[in-house]
Parts: C-alpha cells; structure tokens; sequence
C-alpha cells in the first residue's frame, strides 16, 4: 500500500527524552510537551501525536530531593496524556506517519516488514510517555531500587506483549485492517531478540514483566549480543549453527543513548600512589554504551528500563597509518577487541581466547552496571552523598554467578574511587548484592583461572584475595583451631581461592611435628593434607599478553557443560611394593599442582546478603549439599524463591481461546494480575460445557502446529493425535535421550504387532522436540541427530503412518514456544531428580491445560502438589536415592532392563540410518569410567518410564478424565505466577516497596 498521502500528525513523544540514571548531573532535566487548545479537540484521536503547530516545548530543570517520599510539585504541571485512550483511526495515522517519515524502507510499498516496523515505532511512542513518566516519578520520589543482572535476558517478540498490555490490540488491529494488513501477520515479521537461550533468560523476562505490572521500582542490566547465541539449521547431519541476524534491519524498540557510555579497562597494572590509594593503570580502555528498551507492565502506567550495553572504542583508535600502509587487520584490531565483547552470547570457551572473551563479558556486564547505578545513586542525592543510605537506595540481584564480579568492583568503586575503607566498603556490599542460585551441579559451579583473572583483572584479584582471607578469619573465629581437622575440612570447602596457599598464620596450625630422623625407606612418604604450597610470583602488574596458560575451567551454568569433563577418578594409583627390595627406598609419586581457582558461587555467597534457590527441592539441595558448611555458617542468610513464569505472555497473549473460557467460567479477568482466581475452575472440572468448550480451544491450538510443522519441517501430523512436546535445551541430564529411546522402544513393539494389536495397544501420538544443544557439546548434538534420524524413518514408514509421528522443530525460540505450549497434551519434565533447579516451561505447559509426566525434580514436586497427584504422571528414581544408585552402578550391581538393551540393540542395528551411535550408546555402558557408566541413570529409569507411558495411553483413551485432568492442571498452576515470586524478592531480599504513576 502506497504511503504518500499527507499525514495530519505527528508524533509528540518521539522528540521526548528519557530520564535515565545516567549521567554524572546531579539535577534532572525534563523535557514536557505542552498542546495549545488542547481542550478545543473534538476526539482523543491525537494521543500519540499532535501536528507541529499544536505543540510547544519547554524545558524545565527541577531539583531532585533526597528525602524519601516527598513529592515535588513541577512549576507547570504537565497535560495528562495517559487520560486519552486512542481509537483506531488514530492509530492508523501514527503508523502511516512512521511509515513515510520514520522510514527504513523504500516509499513505494507498504509491505509487512515496512508495516511492522511503523507499527512498532506507533507503540513505541505511546511506550515512550509512560517511560519517561515512570523514572521521572522514580526520580522525584527517590525510591529504594531495584537492579536485576543477567547475561541473558530471553524477551520473544515485544508487540503483541506491548499493545496487549496497553490494552490495545484490538484497536491496533482494526487500524492495520484499515491499511491492508492482518495484524498476525505483521507481528510475526519481528524476529526473537536474541538476548538469551534458555531458562535463565525468559526467567528474568518474566520477572521485569511482573515488576513493571506490580508496579515495583526496578530495573534490568545485560548486554546487547549482535549475534545472539546462533540459528539452529536441522540437516541431514544434524544440527548446525548459524549467526542469529535479529538485529540486520534495526531494533525499533531500542533507544541509544550516546550520552550514557562507562570506561571499562582490561589488563594493566596495580600502583599504589602517593596518597596510599591503590590505582589501576594502563592495559587495554574500551567504553559501553547505553541501549536502553521499555517493559511496560500491564493495565498500568508503570513501564520499567531494561538497559542493554554494547561496547566500543573512540574513533581516533583507528590506526590509520596502518590502515594506509595496507595492514588493514592490524589498524582495525582495537574495534574489534572491543566489539567482539558483544557478539556472541557465550562464545566458546575450549581456547584460552574465548576464556578471555566470556569473563570480559561478565565484568563489562559488572562495571557498566554498577557505574550507572552508583551515577543515579549520587544524583538522587542531590550533592548531599551518604553512601551509608546506599543500602537503602540500591538492591543489586545476581542472576547465577555470572555477575559475581560486582562483588570485588563494587569494592573497588567504593575504596579506590570513593575513598572508602575496606570496611566501610565491605559492610555496604554486603548489604547491596545478592544472589540467585540455579545449580545443583558442584561440576557447573563457575570457577576461573586465578592466572587468567590476575592477568585480565589485577585490582579485581587484589580485592577477591583480602575477602578470601575475611572469610578465612570468620571461619577460624566460628571453630576454633582445636580440631585442625575440622578447621581444614571448613577451609577446602568453602574458601574462594581454591588451591592456594593459607595465610601464614592460619598456615601454621596444620604443620605436622616431624616423628623421627630415622624413617623406614620402604614406605611411600606421607603427603602432607595441606594445600599444596608451591608459591607462585605476585602477577599484580604485569602488562597485556596475548598468550595465556592452559588452564582449564568449568564452563558457565547457561549451557552445562558435560558432567564428564571433570574426572571421576578419586583413587590414585598404588605403588606395587611386593616384589621390591627392603632396602630400597621407593621414589614418591609427584604431589600433582593443582591449578589456582577463583571459585565463582563462594564469592557469592560470602559478598552478599542473600542467597536463594529457585525450588523448594533445589533450595535444600543447596542448604544440605552444595552451600551446607556456608548455611551451618550463615543460615538466615538462605531463602527459597520459587520461580514463576507470567501469565500474561504464557496464557492471556499466546492462548486466547483458552484465556476467554478462563474468564467465563471465573466470572472477571482479574485472573491476568491474580492467578489465585485459577482454583476457582477446580468446581467446574467436570462440567460438560466447560470440558467441551475446553477441547474446542485445545483443538484449535493443535491446528495451528500442525501448520506450523508443515511449514518448517515439510512433515504432516494429524490433530487427532495426541500432541506429546519436550522442549528446553538440549542436556544429557535434562534426557532428551530417555524421551527418543522410549519412543524407539514404542516403534520397535508397533513393527512387531499387526495393525488391529497396534491400534489396541497405542493412542496415536505426535512427538515434537526442540532445543539448542551448545554448538561444542558433542554428546547433546548426537542426540539431536539421533532424534532427526528417528523422525525420518517412522515419519515416512507407511504401516505405522499417522499412528506415531516424531519432529524436530528447528530454532526453538519464544515465539515457537508462545505457539506449542497452547496446543501440547502431554509435555515432558524427565530430568535426572535432584539435577534440575527448577525448570519454567513445566510451569507454562501447567498454565495452559498440559498434564505434565516427570521425575521428582526441581519445580515438578511443588507443581504435583498443587495440581494433584492423580493429574501428574510420576515415574523415576528420587533424588535422595541418586548417589546410592550411582554408588551400585560403580561397583558392578546394576542389572539393566532387557527392554533397554533391546533398544540400544535396535539403534545400533543401522535401522535409523548409517550414522555410527555407538559412542553415544556406550554412554549408557560400563561401570566407571569418563563419558560412560550412564551417569544420569537412563537406564535406571527406563523400564519405569516406559510403564508410566503406558498409563498415559490409558488415561488419554478417556478423554472426559484427561480434560478434567487438563482442567485440574490449569487450576492448580496458581501458584508459579512470576507476580508472586516477585512480591517475595521485593518483600525479602530487595526490600522495595510498589510506586505507582498517579
């Protein structure tokens, strides 16, 4: 559609500016917008714009006050926009002027891509005046804050969420008919943001969605990745990555803020100057920037910041000598060291240069934040600083370890940069952070190279020494030194510096008397128990290299490496002394040196006030096993903190069919801020007019996928069959393997029965997978293939035909999961117990009618208690039986199935194609060993799983006892509302208060 006709209006917001926390003004200066005659206007069609001639700027600069709660009055009290609702023929006119004056199109043709990106511009500008409504208000009030750190931060698409919770799709899409244009189709030419991959990251989306509608003071802290994670392609060979190009065509919903860019130094050296100061000087200087997009909360004004950095250097690094004498590479190296930090979320880190890349992403993530958060601090403060309120102003979240580096630069700021004490410095840290757990994995607890770290971060390692020793200190204050034993034990477990040396004082207590001068030579020499204490030189100032030491790591938790890379042996090998002379003296086996850690989760718990779970299983785990000598220590410093998903993308926005029953039979629609009203459905469950309707809208979910799935994979699948989904990143513990291996199983007892026994014996079952595996971990990539090579041939096997279908959806992201989610029937949570924090999606399938079938573990306990233990299909070992279970394995006591030996059997056979899977299914073999010994007990629970299965096929079969089931489900999914884990971070860790526009 031709966009040339003269538009009567413009835009009033876009000219408007954000009042950020972030400059170093200790005034804020807002711009307002006056209209003239704005009461002579016939209608509220111009809430997004007023024509040029309407308008009117004035600048006014206010005063911010220090004091808590008192309100200021503007000299002119700006014009309530926020009381107009606009009409589709407003809207229509703001998306037309975006379109021909906003333009990122040639003017010929009003296409889809043209028309969504006028369209999310439109909603922008209405975003717009509540932002800067929100922080203006925030400044004035001078409210406690709160600020959520995250790698990853995984948002979906942003339009339906935006006009859905301004309250405006329906107009929206009556002015896109107006124009030509389906507003479905519009929204779906907007890419994923590419900000996250996994669980870790829609969490933290879900949660700035519930702070923005619960109206809380607060805002989200991550980085801008250019290039996201990658695009999964699905090919013959199996996975295969792509960079994600979410950002090719611009990101209408981001504003750059040039005025808000940070130092941030790598390398260098420690000096310490004439005023006894320490300073950090020379290395390697790049800035970030500010790109800041808006979270609007629903049915309410509040719309919160979250603020993405992405790095850079000035323009005059460009060596342009060199870029004239033709070393091109050479003269660019400085933008792109500098860039690169903001490429790719977590790049490999097999090489040291990816080491070096992933904790330069985590301390850019650090020192920018903090430095934005310390510059809103002063300003609020009107010139009159005490950093002793800081505390009271601040609440810094840690979402996992990643941002743990805010513990030693917020240390650093306050000593160095503010002159504070260490403590001074050490009390208000401590008060400020604290510290989200999402692991139970002692193999996934984040560790780094001390080397590495003194290198990259020299002050940082300075800082992170004196609070190691501080805890040191505490530790021997607690218990003692009578029991050196104990005291050692304390000190391996929870010290930060793992493997380095004691200070000497502390040393002194664990030297042993020498016996005696004369010692019988035919005895291997006892190995002292203390650390080894090979010294090694100070690196506190040492100059940038490129070459760094081997040093291997555990990699972040957001893609979990594989439990195998850690070694399993705990044995050493005995020296065979038998047939050796007496008189000889045997040469002792060399005490290995172990490498010097920086123990990431210690660092955590030690520097904040703070430390949840995110499951009520998870959070004793953690107390009882992987923080237990830090809870005996510190135990009111340990909370649980269930996790929660929103209901207004994960129910209202992405299953409306489903969402308009729920508000029928409930009687309001108070259910989108109140998923308490959920159990009211618990009287209807059995309702025929409510089950009908219930499988009405289930039916036309599943419609959907199936066009879906034609679309992506070329497969056919019928709605008729039961609608079988596990989608999450690809994990051995997660078990994708378990899930395909019961589905071979499943085949191979079809092509053993006539047609009339099959039909007898299965329901007809679609089985759709999706998931990221890390582009190096080689174990969970060969289960994608082995899943695609399965698919392929019963897929295309005409005797079982629609009977049993199984698909890869390729690059599952939000969006693809706003569409499964609403259609599933049965969706699988079949982790390993015990290894699973918490999980998300087994709360949205929950919400959206899907009966769930898993193990006991992570949010799956809390998510059975609540809906039913007749509504849940349970099977699997416990977690509490994991290590016995693993102990047997080691000593040659398990028998597995004979059906689970069928199955490798078959796989091997070639039936699913020639790809050798014989390292994948020795995996599943042998007793001990690395990568094998099924260390996350598939075979164990296979034979429970595949009964469980048939139990399902049983209740599926009556499908007036599966909708009440599917009923019970949604009714009793109150509970995992991201609305209510926030209400409980605000009230018990953050201490914030809900502050809302009037």
């Amino acid at each position: 559609m031709a966009t040339s006709s003269p538009l009567s209006g413009t835009t009033s917001s876009r000219s408007a500016t954000f009042s950020h926390c972030g400059g170093s003004i200790s005034r804020l200066i807002h711009f307002t917008t006056r209209y003239n005659n704005i009461r002579r206007r016939k209608s509220s069609s111009n809430f997004f714009f007023a024509t040029p001639s309407d308008l009117r700027r004035s600048l006014s600069v206010k005063n911010v006050s220090s004091q808590p709660g008192q309100i200021l009055k503007d000299e002119e009290d700006p014009v309530d926009l926020g009381s107009f609702t606009p009409d589709s023929a407003s809207i229509a006119s703001s998306i037309k002027y975006h379109a021909e004056f906003t333009p990122l199109f040639s003017p010929e043709r009003f296409e889809l891509p043209k028309a969504y990106f006028a369209t999310a511009q439109s909603v922008r500008d209405a975003l717009i005046i509540h932002w800067n409504a929100t922080y203006d208000y925030y400044e004035k009030m001078n409210v406690k804050q709160a600020y959520y750190l995250s790698m990853e931060f995984l948002q979906g698409r942003a339009l339906l969420n935006a006009i859905g919770n301004l309250e405006l799709t329906g107009a929206y899409g009556e002015a896109l008919s107006k124009l030509g244009h389906n507003l479905e189709n519009v929204a779906w030419q907007e890419p994923d943001a590419a900000l996250g991959n996994g669980g870790l990251g829609r969490l933290a989306s879900c949660f700035l969605d519930s702070l923005a509608t619960l109206n809380y003071p607060a805002w989200g802290y991550g980085l801008r990745y250019k290039y996201g994670l990658f695009k999964q392609l699905i090919t013959k060979d199996g996975q295969e990555e792509v960079a994600e190009n979410w950002l090719e065509m611009g990101n209408p919903w981001e504003i750059v803020r040039n005025d808000v860019l940070y130092p941030i130094k790598f390398y260098g050296k420690v000096v310490t100057g004439s005023d006894g100061k320490k300073h950090w000087i020379g290395g390697e200087d790049i800035k970030a920037v500010a790109y800041d997009v808006p979270i609007p909360g629903y049915k309410t004004k509040t719309t919160i910041n979250l603020r993405l950095w992405s790095t850079k250097v000035p323009s005059e690094d460009l060596d342009l000598y060199a870029f004239n004498a033709g070393e091109h590479t050479k003269a660019i190296e400085d933008q792109v060291n500098a860039e690169k930090i903001c490429y790719i979320l977590y790049p490999g880190d097999e090489s040291m240069e990816g080491k070096i890349l992933r904790l330069k992403q985590q301390y850019t993530l650090c020192s920018a934040s903090l430095q934005d958060i310390i510059a809103c601090f002063e300003r609020r403060s009107g010139g009159h600083v005490n950093w002793e309120e800081f505390p009271e102003k601040v609440a810094v979240q840690m979402n996992d370890t990643h941002p743990t580096l805010c513990i030693p630069e917020l240390m650093r700021i306050f000593m160095d940069l503010k002159g504070m004490s260490w403590k001074e410095a050490w009390q208000i840290t401590q008060r400020t952070v604290a510290y989200t757990n999402h692991t139970v994995l002692p193999e996934a607890l984040e560790k780094w190279s001390l080397e590495l770290m003194q290198k990259l971060l020299p002050r940082h390692v300075e800082i992170i020494e004196l609070i190691d020793e501080e805890l040191i200190n505490d530790i021997v204050s607690e218990y003692g030194t009578s029991d050196p034993v104990l005291l050692e034990k304390k000190l391996n477990s929870m010290r930060i510096l793992e493997n380095f040396d004691l200070p000497a004082s502390i040393a002194d207590i664990f030297v042993k008397p020498k016996e005696s001068s004369v010692s019988d030579l035919s005895e291997e020499p006892e190995i002292s128990e203390v650390a080894p204490t090979d010294e090694e030189p100070e690196i506190s100032e040492v100059a940038p290299t490129d070459e760094e030491p081997e040093i291997s790591e555990v990699a972040p938790t957001d893609e979990e490496p594989e439990i195998s890379e850690v070694a399993p042996t705990d044995e050493e090998d005995e020296l065979e002394e038998k047939d050796m002379p007496k008189k000889k003296a045997v040469d002792p086996e060399p005490v290995p040196i172990l490498p010097k850690m920086v123990r990431m989760a210690n660092l955590c718990v030690v520097g904040g006030h703070a430390v949840n779970g995110v499951a009520e299983i998870h959070s004793e785990i953690v107390k009882k096993d992987v923080f237990n000598d830090f809870y005996k220590l510190w135990p009111k410093k340990f909370q649980n903190k269930t996790n929660g998903v929103t209901p207004r993308r994960w129910v209202r926005f992405c299953n409306p069919d489903l969402s308009n029953i729920i508000t029928k039979w409930i009687g309001t629609e108070d259910w989108v801020r109140d998923t308490d009203k959920f159990a009211e459905l618990r009287k209807f469950a059995d309702n025929d007019d409510l089950q009908k309707q219930w499988r009405a809208a289930k039916r036309s979910n599943k419609n959907k996928v199936v066009s879906f799935i034609k679309e992506k994979t070329g497969y056919s699948v019928s709605p008729d069959a039961m609608f079988d989904i596990q989608v999450k990143r690809i994990h051995e513990y997660k078990r994708q393997l378990l899930n395909i291996l019961g589905i071979v199983y499943r085949y191979k007892k079809m092509k053993e029965m006539s047609p009339e026994e099959r039909k007898a014996q299965f329901v007809p079952r679609v089985c759709i997978f999706g998931g990221k595996a890390f582009a190096t971990y080689v174990q969970a990539k060969r289960i994608v293939k082995l899943i695609t090579d399965v698919g392929t041939t019963i897929n295309h096997d005409s005797e079982i035909g629609d009977l049993l279908k199984v698909v890869f959806v390729p690059d599952y992201n939000v969006t693809v999961a706003e569409l499964l989610i609403p259609a599933s029937e049965l969706s699988q949570h079949i982790s390993t117990a015990g290894m699973e924090a918490s999980g998300t999606s087994n709360m949205k399938f929950a919400m959206n009618g899907c009966i769930l079938i898993g193990t006991l573990d992570g949010a799956n306990v809390e998510i059975r208690e609540e809906v039913g233990e007749d509504n849940f299909f349970l099977f699997g070992a416990e977690a509490h039986e994991i290590a016995r279970l693993r102990k047997e394995r080691a000593e040659g006591k398990f028998e597995p199935d004979v059906r689970f030996e069928e199955v490798k059997e078959f796989v091997r056979s070639g039936v699913f194609g020639p790809y050798n899977y014989d390292e994948l299914m020795a995996s599943l073999e042998g007793n001990e060993g690395y990568g094998c010994a099924d260390y996350f007990l598939v075979g164990k629970d296979f034979p429970s799983y595949i009964e469980c299965q048939d139990k399902v096929n049983e209740a599926y079969r009556d499908q007036k006892r599966w909708t009440r089931m599917s009923i019970l489900n949604t009714a009793g999914s109150y509970k995992f509302s991201s609305d209510r884990t926030i209400h409980e971070y605000a009230r018990e860790i953050w201490n914030i208060e809900p502050v809302e526009l009037r």
